[in-house]
């Protein structure tokens, strides 16, 4: 499973692809990470500071309540955020897939 629920805080992993045309999601990777196309290169955090504006931007959250728990220099990663409706919107659409 690509995500976590505990203590009403959402871990999700994600595989991110940097330089893409446009940030967005894309598919299960695997069984246990979200693939996700980021717009900005991979160039002295570029890619992460637009990961967390989408990923933000998506689940209504603020930036500073997205934290990366692991993989800050990887293209898997582990954030973690405050679980909220808009999440679990979005896990019911994703489930539906």
């Amino acid at each position: 499973m690509f995500y976590n629920i505990e203590d009403e805080l959402v871990s999700l992993r994600i595989k991110v692809q940097p330089n893409a045309s446009k940030s967005e999601f894309c598919e299960v990777y695997g069984y246990d990470a979200i693939k996700i196309r980021i717009k900005a290169p991979a160039v002295e955090g570029a890619a992460n500071k637009e990961l967390v504006k989408f990923l933000a931007k998506s689940f209504k959250v603020s930036k500073s309540d997205i934290l990366f728990k692991t993989g800050q220099n990887s293209k898997i990663k582990i954030v973690a955020f405050p679980l909220n409706d808009a999440f679990k919107e979005w896990i019911a659409k994703t489930k539906e897939i």
